[in-house]
């Protein structure tokens, strides 16, 4: 990977005076889905890429584990180290397509593309009423933005796919960056992790476990999920079923109901009852909702199920 040229240098501080410019110059993660083979590159041979990247632009970058097909790069700093990092890896994937283009192997170059990994209840200020602040994002970038309508398997996370030329898309992911600080994410985030399937789920005194061949694993995401306190859900239970933090499990069923606004139902249903569908299968409880009642500008929700399928669907229907 060549040194940062005037050209480069001028891109990174430009990026990251903007952001502190409004006064965002705070702590930052960012996170990355990349394939095997981008990983290796941006790793480098012996490591020398990654080295010279951390120590470039002193964010601290953690590259995950394993031999699956997709690693995570995650960027912890200040803003303005994450992004002189993210922009040094934005131009090394620049770098690699160019190098493919030259030796023939394509047509013509394509455009840089990367995933980031965002957690779901971020996702609607990044999208915007109607679309209306992602439409302004491409619009005035010009780099190509779009937000996957399923979680990442086992997780609450989404991945947000961003292509352009370099120039676009640290623009773009300066503008996501801003909007994700102002807006922090809502109750526990379950991260994404590639390549962990987490088949069969035992529940035992107040702790998860992930059945794994002949052995049953803890497993600490879930029992975080488990122990959710639903304090910070935004919606009023209307009943008096009991729900609270470190439920266990029970083959007891009860119900609960919400108030849902209008405005928000159509999310939480999905296209054709996808995500609903989706919220169903992953807390195995069952949710009714109400039709629309004349002159209310809210909708009836009952979730009926154990108390950690309560749990769980509340979570659920909280980060949309």
């Amino acid at each position: 990977m060549h040194l940062p040229t005037a050209e480069t240098s001028n891109r990174m501080t430009s990026a990251d005076q903007s952001l502190t410019d409004r006064g965002l110059n705070v702590t930052l993660t960012l996170r990355l889905l990349m394939h095997g083979k981008e990983v290796g590159s941006i790793i480098g041979k012996k490591g020398e890429t990654i080295k010279r990247i951390r120590e470039e632009s002193s964010a601290r970058i953690i590259i995950s584990e394993g031999s699956c097909p997709e690693r995570i790069i995650t960027m912890t700093g200040s803003t303005d180290t994450v992004f002189r990092a993210f922009t040094m890896i934005v131009l090394k994937l620049e770098e690699d397509l160019a190098t493919t283009s030259l030796n023939g192997l394509v047509a013509s170059k394509p455009p840089v593309t990367l995933r980031l990994v965002i957690p779901a209840s971020q996702c609607g200020s990044l999208i915007g009423k109607g679309g209306s602040k992602i439409k302004e994002i491409r619009e005035s970038t010009g780099a190509q933005v779009q937000v996957a309508g399923d979680l990442l398997p086992n997780s609450t996370e989404r991945a947000v796919t961003v292509s352009g030329t370099p120039e676009a898309i640290i623009e773009c992911v300066r503008h996501i960056c801003t909007i994700i600080l102002e807006s922090p994410p809502k109750g526990a985030t379950i991260p994404y992790r590639p390549g962990l399937s987490m088949g069969t789920i035992l529940l035992s005194n107040n702790q998860a476990y992930a059945l794994q061949g002949h052995y049953a694993l803890p497993h600490p995401d879930l029992t975080k999920l488990q122990q959710l306190s639903l304090h910070q859900l935004p919606f009023s239970p209307l009943s008096h079923a009991s729900v609270v933090s470190g439920i266990e499990p029970s083959p007891k069923s009860t119900s609960q109901e919400l108030l849902i606004p209008n405005d928000l139902i159509g999310c939480i249903i999905g296209r054709q009852g996808s995500k609903i569908s989706e919220i169903r299968q992953m807390s195995g409880a069952q949710i009714k909702i109400g039709n629309q009642t004349e002159g209310s500008s809210e909708r009836l929700v009952t979730i009926t199920g154990s108390p950690l399928s309560l749990s769980l669907a509340q979570y659920l229907i909280g980060t949309w």
